[in-house]
């Protein structure tokens, strides 16, 4: 019964991995053909470049996609660059685990990188209010601690993502009820972000995307980053309609252009004369130390996207991290590689 339930375990992720690569390659593609149409056609030359390094150095031409993608953007082929679904098959698996899963648990993540400036203010953990303090707290207590201060609070669900189980409530819209139904999650206070990003959305909060990783001999560094905003009537950042602008990691200076979710590029904002050009996100030195001083914190979740923003105060404030498959696609196309040195290469030769 052992060795059927076994074949059977194998046999169902065998199907996993098969959907997720056809996910991602059909993705690959479908960017690429958007890139050509604005860059030209892909050179056969550094085509088969691709499929080459992909079979040699990741393994499999599965990988192939994704590295077509990168190459046709950049007009050339660069060794280095990490195809997405060898990230998310092969990378993040043995290099997070499920520990790269704890950044999901908002009652526990906001204590391990040990915030100063959290947003949390209280969560619903299995059934249960809490404060911060893990003490529970009944109807009367969390409606007083949640509009006190605030008018609006954020709802967002475990395991949220995409833009996706984030919910605004206010002290006349908030029941008891609907939040069990919508099930664990954290109650955050409603950022007022700094007056530079308003420039680029003022219906919701922008947000700073940084990509850190943490190498064997423990050393965090920055790798990449872009600035992801909303359009016209979104209440907050969603992967289906927000713009992405990738930027300098070393000065924040932001590049000319941005990207719609179908990767169609503009050097303005929509409906407007604003360029992006020349723009330098606000104390992005003191983004890249704050990403720096928290991934020390997890250095076990070894690669890990922060999304932050600095709100009207000059102060970073974190939004949420992810230590999951935290897609490197957008940064490894516009800028990449990003990840070269770090070895993940060779962690298909050493896949148990």
């Amino acid at each position: 019964m052992g060795i059927v339930k076994h074949i059977a375990k194998n046999m169902i992720e065998k199907g996993k991995m098969f959907v997720f690569h056809k996910e991602q390659n059909d993705y690959a593609r479908n960017v690429l053909k958007t890139i050509e149409r604005d860059k030209g056609k892909l050179d056969p030359k550094n085509r088969k470049l691709c499929i080459d390094y992909a079979n040699d150095t990741f393994g499999s031409e599965i990988y192939a996609p994704w590295l077509h993608t990168y190459c046709a953007f950049a007009g050339d082929f660069k060794e280095g660059w990490i195809p997405d679904n060898f990230y998310g098959e092969i990378v993040v698996p043995q290099i997070n685990g499920e520990y790269g899963q704890i950044s999901n648990r908002s009652a526990l993540i906001g204590k391990l990188v040990k915030e100063s400036q959290s947003l949390d203010i209280c969560y619903f953990v299995n059934q249960l209010f809490l404060n911060l303090n893990n003490e529970v707290l009944n109807e009367e207590l969390i409606r007083k601690l949640l509009f006190t201060e605030n008018k609006k609070v954020v709802y967002k669900l475990e395991d949220s993502r995409q833009g996706k189980g984030i919910y605004f409530f206010d002290k006349n819209t908030f029941q008891m009820n609907e939040i069990k139904k919508l099930g664990n999650g954290v109650f955050q206070k409603y950022i007022d972000q700094h007056p530079f990003f308003s420039e680029f959305t003022n219906s919701s909060v922008a947000t700073i995307r940084i990509t850190s990783t943490c190498d064997l001999n423990g050393n965090i560094d920055v790798k990449a980053g872009y600035l992801r905003f909303g359009r016209e009537k979104d209440t907050h950042v969603k992967s289906d309609s927000a713009m992405k602008i990738a930027l300098n990691i070393k000065n924040g200076q932001l590049c000319e252009e941005a990207y719609f979710p179908n990767w169609v590029s503009t050097k303005h904002l929509p409906g407007s004369n604003f360029l992006f050009a020349g723009k330098t996100l606000p104390s992005f030195h003191d983004c890249i130390n704050e990403v720096k001083r928290m991934h020390n914190c997890i250095p076990f979740i070894r690669s890990v996207g922060w999304d932050i923003i600095v709100d009207k105060d000059n102060k970073v404030r974190l939004i949420e991290l992810n230590g999951g498959h935290n897609s490197i696609t957008f940064n490894e196309t516009i800028q990449g590689p990003c990840f070269k040195g770090l070895n993940w290469e060779s962690l298909n030769k050493t896949k148990p």
